[in-house]
């Protein structure tokens, strides 16, 4: 099963039918723990078992009750914030060995704002508020199920004031639709943080294959558009992780369908486009060319494709 997924709303919607979440920066993962399972299966958003690379989060609540629920990932920074880089080292993990050892250093928490299926039983047809009163009745041990509230307005005010993301608003008649982009629920994001499509990376100067900065696109109808050259935030080890991932896909030519200035292009590899990573800016949308970006780190969570979708 994929995750329902929320639009970009405009206006945080007002009245009875809604209830309103904070936006957690974190992963997004459906927890699935079949009937007497000792572990949950852990998938991404597209359909990935992540579930070797959070021991921490998998172990089954309710002595293995038979359940599927969604939600997210978190880590927290030294501000006491959720902060989707804290955990971005840990989402790439294969190894139960490192795996064990990133979850005593960096602990994470998973926070599960939905149920679809309990003791057997498809939850999904059912509207919100009926799944949200199954959610908030079951003990699910070390994961925690977040509040939500009636005031979106007042919410995504003091969510800013936080640090926070932003906030989501669902309608609360609203059924579970796997794998569908709903208008039923909205997301209102604070930051100025986007994804992004690798096209290209560029070495040290000085150096072959010390990887420095990113060239990054856009996905839209006419293909993938130039944004900008991303150098700030890539550390020697995300150098590195940058590196293995873009490992054996190097092409001839620009993967860009617009052309990219030539103080960017000089000295340019160029990728196939595949690997999304998360950069902030001082952008607001619509973007035409980044402005002091940042590079955050790496969404294997997500794909070219969902970006094209929005």
């Amino acid at each position: 099963m994929r995750p329902m997924l929320a639009t970009k709303g405009d206006v945080v919607p007002t009245g009875d039918e809604w209830s309103h979440e904070v936006k957690w920066d974190g992963v997004r993962m459906l927890a699935d723990v079949a009937d007497g399972a000792e572990r949950a299966r852990l998938t991404t958003r597209n359909g990935n078992d992540a579930t070797i690379a959070w021991p921490d989060v998998s172990p089954a609540p309710m002595d293995g009750r038979d359940l599927l629920v969604d939600g997210e990932i978190i880590g927290i920074n030294d501000a006491g914030v959720p902060d989707f880089a804290v955990i971005q080292e840990r989402m790439h993990v294969r190894s139960a060995t490192t795996a064990a050892r990133l979850a005593k250093a960096v602990p994470a928490t998973f926070m599960v704002f939905d149920v679809m299926r309990l003791d057997g039983r498809d939850l999904t047809s059912l509207p919100l508020a009926e799944r949200r009163e199954i959610l908030q009745g079951l003990d699910l041990g070390g994961w925690q199920v977040p509040p939500t509230y009636d005031d979106g307005a007042m919410l995504r005010d003091a969510t800013l004031a936080q640090g926070l993301e932003g906030i989501v608003s669902k309608r609360l008649t609203s059924t579970y639709q796997p794998g569908v982009r709903s208008k039923a629920w909205l997301k209102f994001a604070h930051r100025h943080r986007f994804s992004f499509v690798v096209g290209g990376w560029r070495p040290q100067e000085g150096t072959k294959d010390r990887l420095a900065a990113l060239l990054v696109g856009e996905p839209t109808a006419d293909g993938l558009l130039y944004r900008g050259r991303v150098g700030s935030g890539i550390s020697g080890a995300a150098s590195r992780l940058l590196g293995a991932q873009l490992g054996g896909r190097a092409l001839d030519a620009s993967p860009f369908a617009d052309d990219v200035p030539a103080v960017d292009a000089r000295g340019t590899f160029w990728v196939e486009p595949f690997l999304v990573v998360d950069v902030d800016s001082l952008n607001k949308m619509p973007i035409s060319r980044l402005r002091q970006p940042s590079y955050r780190g790496i969404r294997t969570d997500i794909d070219a494709a969902d970006l094209l979708e929005g």
